[in-house]
């Protein structure tokens, strides 16, 4: 079966096929749902998927009883977190706030990198 290695011999990690991995491991996105965090534990296992003609897909799985809750948010951090989104949505040229996350590869809002398609 493509993916069992739970000795790890093969891949250096418990290696198990997509969806079949044991009870009591959970990525970072299942850890997030459940309140939990990694908490600095080193990668338990992972997964792996097959893909015809292209690289397979691999998750790395963290056990849940060494997983800590979630740090709660703070006012600080509220506060922080508003304000680089709002610096994201603030185009550095006009300094609108466009309402959407100015795109990295224009360096500003699409009004000011094509002013020429604003004018018709």
């Amino acid at each position: 079966m493509f993916g069992y290695d739970p000795t790890g011999a093969e891949y250096g990690l418990p290696t198990y096929p997509w969806r079949l991995a044991p009870e009591g491991f959970a990525t970072r996105r299942q850890l997030r749902a459940r309140g939990l965090r990694p908490g600095g534990q080193p990668v338990a296992a992972q997964v792996l998927r097959g893909r015809r003609s292209r690289p397979p897909l691999f998750a790395y799985l963290y056990r849940i009883d060494a997983a800590k809750p979630v740090r709660p948010m703070t006012p600080g951090r509220t506060r922080a977190l508003e304000k680089a989104i709002a610096a994201r949505r603030t185009c550095p040229e006009c300094g609108l706030d466009r309402g959407y996350c100015i795109p990295r590869s224009l360096g500003m809002c699409p009004h000011c990198a094509y002013p020429d398609a604003n004018a018709a």
